[in-house]
């Protein structure tokens, strides 16, 4: 490999492979979108690029027939199929199909929350979860009931709400075979059956089943 770059020593075959090579020392973008103005380093960027705003979607899943953008999208949706997960956790062993969900999952374990909330500063290991922590900020809930149209912070709390009126209960008690719309809800009922009071009176030590039943109590040591 003649061509060899003067900055960080790696060698390529051609002189193009090393001028394509050099733009990411000299952050030279010349390919420019121009529908949006964003810049790319190589052609061929540019090109995926642009499939976002003509919705073109030339890759299709031969077992799904969903189309994709570019073919690692591709490659890497076929994952969800074949049930692959190249990409293992070297502390725990656990398998992953997609690259960037092992990095996820590795915070788990070094514990690492590079995403700080620039309001409060508090910190997240998920970018995503940033967001949704955000909202107690802005007061923003983006999820509306399209039956009632209240509105929430996040779509979990939308999907729970809309069962109100579903009627869904998929939460089933195995000991009495009673129905919940939510897990919490099943929880608090099952400490009926196991007798188990979590919640503790740091007046008397008393134990309460729930919270509120807790907090109830609580007001009988602050009466006059």
């Amino acid at each position: 490999k003649p061509f060899e770059c003067p900055i960080c020593g790696k060698s390529f075959s051609r002189n193009s492979y090393l001028v394509i090579h050099q733009r990411i020392h000299t952050e030279d973008k010349p390919f420019e979108c121009p529908i949006c103005g964003k810049s790319f380093s190589r052609n061929s960027y540019l090109v995926i690029h642009q499939r976002i705003h003509t919705g073109e979607k030339p890759f299709e899943c031969p077992n799904c027939g969903k189309f994709f953008i570019t073919n690692f999208s591709l490659m890497r949706h076929q994952r969800t199929h074949t049930g692959e997960k190249p990409y293992e956790c070297p502390d725990c062993g656990k398998g992953f199909s997609v690259n960037s969900t092992l990095v996820k999952h590795q915070r788990t374990h070094t514990g690492e929350k590079p995403f700080e909330c620039p309001d409060c500063g508090k910190s997240f290991s998920q970018n995503s979860t940033l967001v949704k922590h955000q909202r107690t900020h802005t007061g923003e809930k983006p999820f509306d009931c399209p039956d009632c149209g209240k509105s929430f912070s996040r779509n979990s709390y939308l999907v729970i709400h809309q069962r109100i009126h579903t009627g869904e209960k998929p939460f089933e008690c195995p000991d009495c075979g009673k129905g919940f719309s939510d897990n919490s809800s099943l929880v608090k009922h099952q400490r009926t059956h196991t007798g188990e009071r979590h919640f503790k009176c740091p007046d008397c030590r008393k134990g309460f089943g729930q919270n509120s039943d807790l907090m109830r109590h609580q007001r009988t040591h602050t009466r006059d």
